[in-house]
């Protein structure tokens, strides 16, 4: 594997699952494949469990680890080309993404959508610069319209705790107070359709998501029918994504909050969510501390999600 952005990139899912749950009972299994192998973690984003989940991946493979937070440890970076750069911004992209290469073997990038054009963001501009012009193998750490990595870990979640081979899968939108990407709901639609679930998306209406990213599964505006019977309900906000209300926040309806009200129609159904979370906004404080939550598991599969993909990506670098 040579670069990794979507699903698509990983290969059989069948062998992506077996190879996580073999790392997940060894971690150091392949601790010398990454020896004298550098992994440079590039955030244009604050992270939490990104940053430490995929550091201790680099670790787990035995790399060497850099991680650069470009708005913090560096020049602050021009991305436009035909730009005149005669303001704040002292280096370009398109020479900072070469001169990085020169340092790693393995890039991960972690940039999220601006929301100051959709067309812009849903080209991966930045992501895809890097790809272009570093001469390495780069992985998306979330990108403007994905966050492959999140959706991984999810899925490998729903695999350890599923009890029905074709579990229905309910992702529900739920208010925040303010305007988030798309990344996250758009790879989980598509990592769980891929896996071949029974996958519900409910929102508002104005909060569809892009047709390339959802197709195979069914959207559902009434979201207490949405619930029926599901098995895992992940909870997420997401801004509008029509081209004529990009990254705005149209409804702030607390109805939505995932509360004991939604999970008493469902099948006894675990509650998932990437975090950070809102607490009383996306979730109830009720739901996420109760029995059938899984974010903390879901948040440590990130470690295994992460080792998984670089050692694919090491692997093609033999």
């Amino acid at each position: 594997m040579r670069h990794f952005t979507s699903v698509f990139d990983l290969g059989d899912l069948h062998e992506a699952l077996q190879e996580a749950l073999e790392i997940k009972r060894d971690r150091y299994k392949y601790v010398e494949l990454g020896r004298n192998k550098t992994l440079l973690m590039v955030f244009f984003n604050s992270s939490l469990r990104t940053r430490l989940s995929t550091q201790k991946a680099g670790l787990n493979l035995g790399m060497n680890v850099i991680v650069l937070d470009v708005n913090q440890g560096a020049w602050k970076l021009e991305t436009e080309r035909g730009v005149i750069m005669d303001g704040d911004k002292s280096e370009h992209l398109l020479e900072a993404i070469p001169v990085m290469g020169c340092y790693c073997d393995v890039i991960g990038v972690r940039s999220f959508a601006r929301f100051e054009s959709r067309e812009d963001d849903y080209q991966e501009k930045i992501l895809n610069q890097f790809i272009q012009y570093s001469g390495r193998p780069v992985f998306s750490m979330e990108a403007a319209t994905g966050h492959p990595l999140q959706s991984f870990a999810d899925w490998i979640t729903i695999e350890e705790y599923k009890t029905v081979e074709r579990p229905k899968v309910v992702m529900s939108w739920a208010p925040h107070p303010k305007a988030l990407p798309q990344a996250v709901p758009n790879s989980f639609a598509q990592w769980m359709v891929a896996a071949g679930y029974e996958v519900v998306i409910t929102h508002p209406r104005g909060y569809e998501l892009d047709p390339r990213f959802t197709a195979g599964a069914t959207i559902e505006y009434d979201q207490m029918k949405a619930f029926e019977g599901a098995h895992f309900v992940y909870g997420k906000n997401w801004s509008c994504a029509s081209p004529e209300h990009y990254g705005q926040v149209l409804s702030k309806d607390r109805i939505w909050t995932i509360c004991d009200r939604q999970m008493a129609v469902t099948d006894n159904a675990y509650f998932m969510h990437c975090l950070p979370v809102r607490r009383n906004m996306i979730v109830t404080d009720d739901v996420i501390e109760g029995p059938r939550s899984l974010v903390i598991p879901e948040a440590a599969n990130r470690e295994i999600s992460a080792t998984v993909v670089l050692k694919k990506i090491l692997e093609g670098l033999k």
